[in-house]
């Protein structure tokens, strides 16, 4: 088995990103950024967070030493949400509904499975033996929710102080939907998110290769439509992330203005890890 895996941040700003491996597992984490001028009750940021909490896990899953009898995935990150919680509690307002939070996706191999995490909107795509099309594994309930507020906001030319109020708005609105029945989940301070976790468990055998992709890097799919998940799979492949962050950024860059594809970031940062069975 062979791991690699690129982070870059967007340009200008702190790279809220995450992404580490063991010999057995990867874990890749997404912070949700806070606009200029919104607050968050934290004095420690987003890319702290998603540090912080990255780490937490991938020290969990690397001492779990036991991949047959293992702790869930989702124990494993309600443990790490909880942890990282009492780090700031007390010297952060833990209530506010901008506190920092980050999508999660965790992937374990053991003897003979892997098991998978998906929380928030970061992809997990697995290229299966017995399928053409891979396995695509993504948690849109923060997309449909948003998709009913952002129509202004994509009206505007992204730079323009237009649009960064707007995305400011839309950001806050969505804080209001966040960690509860009828919205979306990500982590942040409740460790009962984790149990809102997409999970599911695969054979090693039937996997040719997984991608975990922060949507700095999906969006080269889902948003752009400039490649499908398979093409996607085969750059990783012949080229590696660093590769599929370049046309992501490429492509970004030709649409400055988001006139093409209207989004709340013109430029995200953007992490890929790449995982070959065989």
């Amino acid at each position: 088995m062979r791991v690699t895996f690129a982070t870059e941040a967007a340009p200008g700003r702190p790279n809220e990103d995450f992404v580490a491996a063991t010999p057995d597992a990867i874990v890749l984490l997404d912070g949700a950024g806070t606009p200029a001028g919104s607050e968050s009750g934290c004095i420690h940021g987003v890319a702290w967070y998603a540090r912080s909490l990255g780490s937490n896990l991938i020290a969990g899953l690397a001492q779990d030493g036991k991949p047959l009898n293992g702790k869930p995935l989702t124990e494993i990150l309600a443990e790490g949400i909880k942890a990282v919680a009492s780090l700031h509690d007390f010297v952060c307002d833990l209530d506010h509904p901008g506190s920092p939070s980050a999508t999660v996706v965790m992937l374990r191999s053991t003897a003979d499975t892997l098991d998978y995490l998906v929380l928030a909107d970061s992809v997990l795509v697995l290229d299966t033996l017995d399928t053409a099309e891979p396995l695509v594994v993504c948690d849109d309930r923060e997309a449909l929710v948003g998709a009913a507020h952002r129509a202004s906001m994509d009206a505007l030319p992204s730079g323009s102080p237009e649009h960064t109020a707007a995305h400011r708005k839309y950001v806050e609105t969505l804080r209001n939907h966040r960690n509860r029945d009828g919205g979306f989940w990500v982590a942040a301070i409740d460790p009962l998110a984790a149990e809102q976790a997409l999970t599911g468990t695969v054979p090693t055998s039937g996997v040719r290769s997984a991608a975990l992709l922060s949507d700095g890097v999906s969006r080269l799919v889902d948003r752009f439509h400039l490649a499908t998940w398979r093409q996607a799979l085969d750059v990783l492949a012949g080229s590696g992330p660093a590769e599929l962050i370049r046309r992501v950024r490429e492509a970004e860059r030709s649409d400055p203005d988001g006139s093409r594809w209207p989004r709340g970031k013109a430029y995200d940062d953007a992490t890929a890890a790449f995982w070959m069975f065989s």
